[in-house]
């Protein structure tokens, strides 16, 4: 007899995403940054310099841990692709038309046959929130059976919440020194990349880029 499917989700640490925040099982909270990349072999010497030193002293300036992510991806031509054949759809000259449907076929075969990957780099911030101690002063053996208010939990997730937007601004400052743009990514963003992570067998689903503002 074979043994129940578990459902994948049995398997996903996420228990919500709810206004750019990723919400864990265990209480922890995570925020993800989408930050552009920089062509480091292109920077003259005292440039490569320049960041090291100022990377090296925005590290330093932390007080908490910071987890770098490259997601490399098969690119999703699709879109690409849809917008192709909406211009055939619109030109009137058939020979253009036969060409731009060569084009198609052409673009479509070459990455078949060559995967074009799509690097995209993110910094996800963390806070976990400190957990009470079995041995805190006063609590006693009654301190087993303390709760803690809907009102109190309220005035501490915003506590957590605030502490976490903190610790985002500190990076996102830090990361722009350095000359590279960094931008917090909103619910569809992040679900999104948890879709492509948890699926990497498949090409992206979409393609994420950095807020332009």
């Amino acid at each position: 007899m074979s043994e129940p499917t578990l459902p994948t989700q049995k398997f996903v640490d996420v228990k919500n995403i709810k206004e750019g925040i990723v919400y864990l099982k265990n209480g922890g909270l995570r925020q993800i940054i989408i930050v552009s990349g920089v062509n480091f072999d292109l920077k003259s010497e005292e440039e490569q310099t320049l960041i090291l030193n100022t990377f090296q002293n925005f590290l330093n300036s932390l007080d908490f841990s910071l987890q770098f992510l490259i997601h490399s991806r098969k690119m999703n031509i699709d879109d690409y692709l849809a917008r192709v054949k909406k211009r055939k759809e619109e030109e009137e000259n058939e020979l253009l038309k036969i060409q731009i449907d060569e084009y198609a076929e052409f673009i479509r075969t070459f990455v078949d046959q060559n995967a074009i990957i799509n690097k995209t780099f993110f910094t996800v911030v963390p806070y976990d929130p400190p957990s009470l101690s079995s041995g805190s002063s006063g609590a006693g053996l009654f301190g087993l059976f303390q709760k803690t208010s809907s009102t109190e939990q309220k005035a501490n997730l915003q506590n957590n919440l605030e502490q976490l937007t903190h610790r985002v601004d500190q990076v996102v400052s830090g990361l722009e020194l350095i000359g590279l743009r960094a931008a917090p990514l909103e619910d569809a963003e992040l679900i999104e990349l948890f879709y492509n992570l948890y699926n990497p067998g498949l090409v992206e689903k979409k393609g994420i880029e950095v807020a332009k503002k």
